[in-house]
């Protein structure tokens, strides 16, 4: 099952896609659609469609409770690095302002000089995961994957130890264009991952190269916080981000960054210059 949240002229709407339609779920969004117990039946239920060619996407959830984020998670990106491979996720947060729609334009603030991509493969909880829950309840409580950019500000990110001023800037991190349940995908065990700035391949790898998987970093979550229905989590990016370069090489008005995880979609985002 694919799933995606659109713009409409009455406001965002959940729906299904089958085949060149997109099935109206009655949820204004797929974190909202989750929340219910019966999501599963309420997403193949009949509803108005709309021509897939002719979507506005929003991001795939508007409203997540919660978004986290894994860093130095792809074994090639923590050599790239020079870190030596850590023993638990390095996580930290972002908020729902952040989120962008898989066409939507990405605002290169005038406070940066050095805005970087991060393809990362996402998944969205389907189901309450209470505190110490096991891999195999992790695995079960995964509604999905999506495909993610954590657009980065590098000089704000290193100012300090901590990343959050880098990292959850409002409308910088496209998310979509959809959800795919996990048994399309075999729950993303093995997907090429591939960033493309203007036609050109800055990252390419496979979910396979991820020290910590999405039921890992799932279960790690679940020992201090309950995770809900409609949460996005960022599983880390790969090798060949911009400040990992020599020269390092940052983003630019006019540039397309093209996102790609096999099987689940792509975001096609273009740089524009932030205006006043």
């Amino acid at each position: 099952m694919k799933l995606a949240t659109i713009r409409t002229a009455e406001g965002t709407a959940a729906v299904r896609l089958d085949g060149g339609k997109a099935v109206e779920t009655g949820a204004p969004d797929v974190a909202a659609l989750l929340r219910r117990p019966d999501w599963r039946t309420a997403a193949a239920a009949d509803g108005p469609a709309h021509d897939v060619a002719a979507l506005d996407l929003a991001p795939v959830v508007t409203t997540p409770a919660k978004i986290f984020c894994v860093g130095h998670n792809y074994r090639a990106h923590i050599a790239e690095m020079g870190r030596e491979m850590p023993k638990h996720p390095a996580l930290f947060g972002k908020f729902a302002n952040v989120l962008l729609g898989a066409r939507d334009d990405i605002v290169h603030p005038g406070e940066t000089e050095q805005l970087d991509w991060e393809a990362e493969l996402g998944f969205v909880v389907g189901s309450r995961l209470r505190r110490r829950a096991t891999k195999e309840e992790a695995a079960a409580a995964i509604a999905g994957y999506t495909v993610v950019n954590d657009i980065s500000m590098r000089d704000w990110q290193w100012r300090t130890p901590q990343w959050l001023q880098g990292k959850a800037w409002e409308a910088s991190t496209p998310a979509g264009p959809w959800l795919v349940t996990g048994d399309e995908i075999d729950d993303a065990a093995d997907l090429e991952i591939r960033c493309e700035v203007d036609g050109e391949v800055m990252q390419r790898s496979r979910t396979s190269d991820l020290l910590f998987t999405p039921a890992d970093i799932a279960a790690y979550l679940s020992t201090f916080t309950t995770l809900e229905p409609g949460d996005l989590v960022l599983t880390g990016t790969p090798g060949g981000v911009g400040a990992a370069r020599d020269p390092k090489v940052f983003l630019k008005p006019g540039q397309v960054v093209r996102t790609v995880v096999e099987g689940v979609g792509e975001c096609v985002n273009t740089v524009v210059e932030d205006k006043p």
